[in-house]
C-alpha cells in the first residue's frame, strides 16, 4: 500500500519531546514538519527586572543538559555588559568546565543515543548484551564529564560556583590532578571509538548541499567559544550582528522560532566546528579527524555523530593540557563590575552548537535578553534533509523502515528540544 502520511510522535532518543510529519500526494512529497510540542517557557520575559546576578541563576533552567553552555553565555554577555574583564586564567578555569558538559553530552548521544540505530538495536540497554564493554566504557566516560560539571559548576545541574568574574571556589591540586590522570585513562577508549566508527556503513539517501556556521575562537587553537561568527561560505561577522546574520522567523506547526543564513538552512554543532575548524586540531584529535572526515561530511549530517567522537578525543586530551597549565597559575580573584548599566553579547559552542545569550542592563537589572539556540539554529536544515531522504527513499520504492531513517537524520543532530522552546516574546500593552 502506498504511505500517504508518516507520523513519528514522539521523536525517540533525543532531548525533549517533539515528532515528524510528512506528507505524500501522489509519490511525491508535499510536506515535512519537525514539530516541537513542548511549550514556551519565556526565559526572555522571566529575567526582565531581574539583577545580573538573578539572570546567572535562572538562564541554566533553560536546559538541564546544557545548563553550564547557556550560564557560560550568560556570563560572557553579562560581563561585556558591565565592562567585566577577566583575567586569562578564570577562561581556562571556564573552558575547563565546558569540557566537562561537552564529555558528558557527547557521550550520552553518541552511545545511547544515536549509536544503537547503527547496531541494529532499540536502545544502549539491548546493545549491551553483545557490546557489553563499549557501554561500559561509555558509561565511565559520561560519568567522567559529569565529575567535572560537578567540580566546576559546584553541583552537577544548574551548578552556582561560576560568578560574575570569576568563580566562588576553585579545584584543589589534587583535584585537578585527577581529572588529569582520569582524561588519560578515557582517551584510549575514545581513540577506540574512533576505530568503531571507521568501520560503520553511513547511509546516503539524505545527502544534500547545506551551509555551516561556528564561533571563531579567539585564538589559533580549536576551542568552544568565540566573538566572531564563522561561516563555511568564508565570511566572518561580529557576534555584536548575529541578528543581522541569522534571521529568525516563527512557523504555525512549532514552538520554536527557525533560523536561516543567506535565506537558506544552516548546520551548527560537532559537525560545523570540524569542519570549519578541524585544520587547528592537533595530536590524537588530528589523527581522529584524518581517519574520518571525508568530502561526504559536507552534505550528510549523520556525520555529526562522528564529529562529536572528534570532540570527545580533544576535550580529553585539552582537559591534560588545562590541569598542567592551571597547576603553575596563580589563583585569580574574582572581578566586581565596574559600572551597572551595558549592553552585551556573548556566545560560546553548546555541545548541539552555537549558542548566543544577549542583555542590555540599566541601573542593575535587565531591561532586554535574547537567546538563540543551536536547535532554534538548524531545525529547518533537519526538515530539509527529512525531505530530501524521502524524496531519495520514494525514488528508489524503499519504504520499509521509512520512519527509523527519517529518525535517524534527526537523531543525527542530537537536537535539544526543551531548549528551543523558549523562543517567544511577549509583548504587553
Amino acid at each position: 500500500m502506498t504511505k500517504t502520511k508518516i507520523e513519528i510522535e514522539p521523536l525517540a532518543r533525543v532531548e525533549g519531546h517533539g515528532g515528524i510529519k510528512v506528507e505524500i500526494k501522489d509519490n511525491v512529497i508535499k510536506d515535512v514538519q519537525v514539530k516541537i510540542l513542548e511549550g514556551p517557557r519565556l526565559f526572555e520575559t522571566l529575567v526582565i527586572g531581574k539583577t545580573p546576578e538573578e539572570d546567572l541563576s535562572l538562564v541554566p533552567r533553560i536546559c538541564a543538559i546544557c545548563n553550564l553552555s547557556h550560564k557560560y553565555a550568560s556570563l560572557r554577555a553579562l560581563e561585556k555588559a558591565l565592562d567585566i574583564k577577566v583575567p586569562a586564567v578564570t577562561q581556562t578555569y571556564r573552558q575547563l568546565m565546558h569540557h566537562g558538559e561537552m564529555l558528558e553530552s557527547h557521550s550520552l548521544h553518541l552511545y545511547f543515543l544515536a549509536l544503537p540505530d547503527f547496531f541494529g538495536y532499540d536502545n544502549a540497554v539491548a546493545m549491551a548484551e553483545k557490546f557489553g564493554e563499549v557501554v561500559q566504557n561509555a558509561l565511565a566516560l559520561k560519568k567522567f564529564g559529569n565529575k567535572i560539571m560537578r567540580l566546576m559548576g559546584g553541583r552537577m545541574i544548574h551548578g552556582e560556583n561560576p560568578v560574575l568574574g570569576g568563580f566562588g571556589k576553585l579545584p584543589s591540586r589534587e583535584s585537578l590532578l585527577e581529572l588529569k590522570e582520569e582524561a588519560l585513562h578515557h582517551l584510549d577508549f575514545a581513540m577506540a571509538t574512533i576505530d568503531i566508527l571507521a568501520g560503520l556503513e553511513v547511509p546516503d539517501y539524505l545527502e544534500r548541499d547545506t551551509q555551516f556556521i561556528c564561533l571563531k575562537p579567539p585564538h589559533g587553537e580549536y576551542d568552544y567559544y568565540g566573538d566572531i561568527l564563522l561561516a563555511s561560505d568564508g565570511k566572518e561577522y561580529p557576534l555584536e550582528d548575529y541578528k543581522k546574520v541569522i534571521i529568525e522567523r516563527t512557523v504555525s506547526h512549532s514552538f520554536a522560532k527557525r533560523s536561516a543564513y543567506n535565506d537558506r538552512p544552516f548546520t551548527v554543532g560537532a559537525i560545523a566546528r570540524v569542519l570549519n575548524l578541524g585544520d587547528r586540531l592537533k595530536g590524537k584529535a588530528k589523527e581522529a579527524y584524518d581517519k574520518l572526515v571525508n568530502e561526504r561530511w559536507y552534505r550528510n549530517p549523520i556525520y555529526n555523530n562522528f564529529a562529536q567522537a572528534i570532540e570527545q578525543v580533544f576535550s580529553l586530551e585539552d582537559v591534560v593540557r588545562i590541569v598542567d597549565e592551571l597547576l603553575t597559575a596563580e589563583i585569580p580573584k574574582i572581578v566586581k563590575p565596574p559600572r551597572g548599566s551595558g549592553t552585551g553579547t556573548g556566545g560560546v559552542e553548546a555541545p548541539r552548537g552555537t549558542l548566543i545569550h544577549h542583555y542590555t542592563i540599566e541601573n542593575g537589572v535587565t531591561v532586554d535578553a535574547d537567546y538563540i539556540t543551536p536547535t532554534a539554529m538548524f531545525l529547518d536544515d533537519i526538515e530539509a534533509f527529512i525531505r530530501k531522504s524521502g524524496e531519495t527513499l520514494l525514488a528508489k520504492n524503499e519504504m520499509d523502515g521509512i520512519e527509523l531513517k527519517l529518525e535517524m537524520v534527526a537523531r543525527a543532530y542530537d537536537p535539544c528540544i526543551s531548549c528551543s522552546a523558549h523562543l517567544v516574546t511577549v509583548d504587553f500593552e
